[in-house]
């Protein structure tokens, strides 16, 4: 199968997730500033969960460009990426109405813990796909580094939301950040 099929059909759906995500944000009771301000912990994690979701389909859209062809690992392994993001959504709003409860920063953690995980799976089935190519083979071992990182912060943040729903919440900002970094040329 070519790769374009599995390309427009993961867009569509990172599509819904966010068309999703926008549905779940409430209009404020009344025009006042405090009702603004009641929902402000759900807008600003709306905007933390769309930046992610970005970030994710900006480095799917690079990993699918590379792909040599859509077989069954790579088939498969981009539907259990789009099933983890297919959370997202919920944990969203989960999170946006209980900012503060330990809960519900843990429960978006684990949910980013596995699309994490999901991502380094799906960059492991396309690494196989370019073993004689020894600059692209490097690219996807650093990028791996990168994935595992990420898993392993955003793992962190499950049991850190008990201790401090601040340093989970930090995380949760400081991670996606960092993929903004400026990375080497020539990298996916």
């Amino acid at each position: 199968m070519k790769t374009s099929r599995l390309e427009a059909f993961s867009d569509g759906v990172i599509a819904v997730i966010i068309t999703i995500m926008v549905l779940e944000l409430k209009v404020p009771r009344d025009p006042t500033p405090q009702s603004l301000l009641a929902i402000a912990p759900s807008l600003l994690v709306y905007a933390l969960s769309f930046l992610t979701v970005a970030i994710m389909w900006v480095n799917h859209h690079h990993f699918i460009e590379k792909a040599k062809y859509a077989d069954a690992a790579l088939l498969w392994s981009n539907n259990n990426l789009l099933f983890w993001m297919s959370l997202i959504p919920f944990t969203t709003a989960y999170l946006g109405e209980y900012c503060h409860a330990p809960l519900a920063v843990a429960v978006y953690g684990a949910v980013m813990t596995v699309t994490s995980s999901a991502f380094l799976l799906i960059q492991e089935v396309l690494g196989r796909q370019n073993t004689e190519d020894s600059v692209r083979r490097a690219e996807i071992t650093r990028l791996n580094w990168k994935a595992a990182a990420s898993m392993a912060f955003y793992a962190a943040s499950v049991a850190l939301a008990y201790v401090s729903v601040n340093i989970s919440f930090a995380i949760f900002i400081v991670f996606p950040l960092l993929y903004f970094w400026p990375e080497k040329k020539g990298t996916y």
